[in-house]
């Protein structure tokens, strides 16, 4: 296989990978980013949240065709999905509804209730 073939496939695996943990369409995500639960989760400096600004650039992602995805993009949509995939692993017992737990997976564009 050849390195750019390669490279397509990983591109490829990427971004079914960031299509199935974002479960969120792009109006759900911008409404839910707008809350104040939104902006109450996640780490901080003091601004926006790390989580709250990704998911902003997922919205962007989520309209970005195939083609036109940088590299630095494709690097996002992994990081994505690794945080989606780890947060998953430390569902808390009960009821999810209304925790920081969901609403911070949310603003990484993954609704657990979904």
């Amino acid at each position: 296989m050849t390195a750019a073939k390669q490279q397509d496939d990983d591109r490829d695996s990427v971004r079914k990978d960031f299509n199935d943990a974002v479960n969120m369409t792009p109006g759900e995500l911008k409404k839910w980013l707008d809350t104040d639960e939104s902006k109450s989760v996640g780490q901080s400096d003091g601004g926006e949240s790390v989580g709250h600004a990704s998911g902003r650039r997922i919205i962007d992602l989520l309209s970005t065709k195939k083609d036109d995805l940088s590299d630095d993009d494709i690097a996002h949509m992994r990081k994505v999905v690794g945080y989606v995939h780890r947060h998953i692993k430390q569902r808390p017992d009960g009821d999810v509804t209304d925790t920081p737990w969901r609403h911070s997976l949310m603003n990484w564009g993954h609704d657990p209730l979904k």
